[in-house]
């Protein structure tokens, strides 16, 4: 569903992504992880259409994101680091435009913006302004406006970033509804996040691909906080106790699961 190759993105003199290639089948959720500035948002900026790339090609579901930029679109759901809301306009009112903007038929828009309203459990606030709603909610309104025009393939950006304990338990299990019949990149800095959401994951540093692996393999020797300091911070030495303390560390929101 979605296969990138030899992916490259320069800022002058400065190299963001370099060569970066991986794979994500139909259907499965994967895990992109990576210490900050690594080149995650980057990548993920130019799946979605939203950034071009200096070199390399992505296709998603077989059209090419540069040369079938809207067709690539209409497949693609995203939610960035900070949900794309109009803070003065009403939940229901705001999912309708974007409905609109997404190309969705005008007799369909209304019932688009309630199933996705349902879907998120967004009910008790459809009637609020967006600015006026708690972190949680908006992240659930970021969710609908991803989900509105049904698309087969959702990208998440640090979806539960800035939640509280209690929030971040309804954003995953809310994402894991979603999985069950999309293609998923789930980016995030909270590992065990991605060992219950995902059956893949992916892990980039300094621009390159370090490790693209499923799960279920990765974590038979290992555990995953262990298998992310081998790739990320070269402690391929270190196990039990001293590696989950250090990797729990490194990752800062882990504490959350």
């Amino acid at each position: 569903m979605i296969e990138v190759k030899n992916l490259t993105k320069t800022y002058g003199s400065i190299t963001a992504v370099d060569d970066v290639s991986f794979q994500v089948a139909t259907g499965q959720a994967a895990g992109f992880l990576g210490p900050n500035g690594a080149g995650k948002t980057t990548t993920m900026r130019i799946i979605t259409g939203f950034m071009p790339a200096t070199a390399g090609t992505v296709k998603v579901d077989g059209f090419d994101v540069f040369e079938d930029s809207f067709e690539v679109r209409k497949r693609i759901g995203y939610l960035p680091e900070t949900p794309p809301l109009y803070l003065e306009m009403t939940v229901r009112s705001y999912l309708r435009h974007v409905g609109k903007l997404k190309a969705i038929a005008r007799t369909a828009v209304a019932g688009a913006a309630d199933r996705v309203i349902e879907e998120c459990g967004l009910e008790q606030v459809a009637g609020r302004l967006c600015g006026h709603l708690s972190k949680g909610y908006r992240q659930r309104v970021g969710l609908a406006q991803a989900l509105i025009h049904e698309p087969a393939v959702l990208i998440l950006d640090e979806p539960t970033i800035g939640l509280d304990p209690a929030q971040i338990i309804e954003i995953r299990s809310l994402i894991r509804r979603l999985t069950t019949d999309r293609t998923v990149i789930l980016s995030t800095h909270i590992l065990p996040e991605v060992q219950q959401i995902c059956a893949k994951v992916v892990i980039i540093n300094g621009g390159h691909i370090a490790l693209e692996a499923d799960i279920a393999e990765l974590v038979r020797e290992r555990s995953l906080e262990e298998e992310y300091l081998r790739h990320v911070s070269g402690d391929a030495g270190l196990a039990g106790p001293q590696a989950a303390g250090r990797a729990t560390s490194s990752e800062g929101d882990a504490a959350h699961a």
